[in-house]
């Protein structure tokens, strides 16, 4: 059987959300991991359409064979990070277009690096697509087309949930890196790091309400760089911010070690990195009854406009989806790789080369279907995408209302 997609990392929590979406707009898939298990519930719910296969993304020869057998024209890569740029270099052997979640500043710097010979193959390659690196991208391309120049952009995802109790938020490996690897930000053109925790900011925000952030190490300050330096954009930081509830279990983490990725023995005669074993323990947690999340990507773009000041706000709010309530917000991270890696599979996406989503994704087109899925992207306030909401995840009262609240001033809460 030929595939449509093949999907790497497919039983992990971001590959699970893009395969059931992917299968429930009858595409048929093809879903690979180390592990099986995660992926067993999708199979076993669309028999016949999607078949799993095990890899290994140490092995590029392997990657490269399962792409060739697959058939799968576009390979949507939902796995940690660490393998990125192997699959970068299988697809090319394969001859198949790629996607991924996000890459550190530094392997992301080397994707784009392969902009040419992605170009000569005839492929195309986005890495980013996810929430924040991929919907905040897009939405600072769209706000671009209003400025003349761009100075500042500050950037980030804050979130909460209704029972304060301590859920995966998304990628444990992720969330450690987060907390704990210095910073890189833009000032006044140079390249500086900030420790995170050592400068927390409390900043007010849409749905959210306060919530304390923190600068991390995020490869948009690396794409809004290469791609709007030519705009003038001279200053680049982006945070992140975490309930206390889920943030309190994190640091305990943190200050016993086990965000280290040093090799501790087992046994006699295992060995193991913490945020593996981490990874594996927290597989067990359990969504509590009810539980539900809300989240707020956020970017704001400060600049002139025919001479005079200019600042805009862009947010996307994320719910809670009836159906999808064991995903939570994920689905901002699961959703926008399964619409762009259908965007490059349909002609949507027809540019060649290696990219970061704010390079080639459509905005108009993303927030179209973004809001076919309840989210809502705003301007200044003023919700954008709201001709293509479903009812009934947001009710038209609650969107009226919404529409009337004021732009969140971020910038002028944050003193540099």
């Amino acid at each position: 059987m030929k595939f449509d997609f093949l999907i790497l990392g497919a039983s992990g929590i971001q590959g699970k959300i893009v395969s059931r979406d992917l299968l429930e707009n009858s595409f048929k898939i093809c879903l690979a991991d180390l592990y099986k298990e995660g992926s067993l519930p999708v199979i076993q719910k669309f028999p016949g359409r999607a078949v799993f296969r095990f890899i290994d993304l140490r092995e590029i020869r392997k990657i490269t064979e399962l792409i060739k057998r697959s058939g799968a024209n576009v390979v949507i890569n939902c796995a940690e990070s660490d393998w990125n740029l192997n699959v970068y270099e299988a697809c090319l052997a394969a001859g198949a277009h790629v996607i991924d979640l996000s890459s550190s500043i530094k392997v992301t710097a080397k994707q784009l690096a392969l902009n040419k010979k992605f170009e000569k193959h005839n492929l195309t390659a986005i890495t980013g697509c996810g929430s924040t690196p991929g919907i905040n991208n897009v939405m600072l391309n769209y706000a671009s087309r209003f400025f003349d120049t761009i100075e500042t952009v500050n950037a980030g995802f804050v979130w909460d949930s209704n029972i304060k109790k301590f859920v995966v938020p998304f990628s444990i490996q992720s969330v450690l890196w987060e907390f704990t690897e210095p910073a890189t930000i833009i000032e006044d053109n140079a390249w500086l790091i900030k420790t995170p925790l050592e400068n927390v900011l409390d900043i007010e925000f849409r749905t959210i309400g306060r919530q304390k952030c923190f600068p991390v190490d995020h490869a948009e300050v690396l794409t809004f760089h290469h791609y709007f330096k030519e705009k003038g954009l001279k200053n680049i930081r982006f945070y992140a911010g975490f309930p206390e509830h889920s943030a309190k279990v994190i640091l305990t983490l943190v200050e016993l070690g086990f965000h280290k990725w040093k090799k501790v023995l087992v046994d006699g005669k295992h060995k193991i990195f913490p945020p593996e074993l981490v990874t594996e323990v927290f597989k067990d947690i359990k969504i509590p009854e009810g539980y539900m999340e809300k989240e707020n990507l956020w970017v704001e773009i400060s600049g002139e406009k025919d001479g005079e000041p200019k600042k805009m706000l862009m947010e996307c709010l994320v719910p809670t989806l009836p159906g999808w309530e064991d995903a939570g917000c994920n689905i901002d991270t699961g959703f926008p790789a399964s619409i762009i890696a259908q965007m490059i599979y349909d002609g949507r996406i027809t540019e060649r080369g290696s990219f970061a989503p704010e390079a080639v994704v459509p905005p108009e087109e993303l927030f179209k279907e973004l809001g076919a899925k309840s989210m809502l992207v705003y301007q200044d306030g003023v919700i954008i995408n709201r001709e293509h909401l479903e009812l009934p995840y947001v009710s038209e009262k609650s969107r009226a209302r919404k529409t009337r609240q004021p732009e969140r001033a971020i910038l002028q809460l944050i003193n540099y």
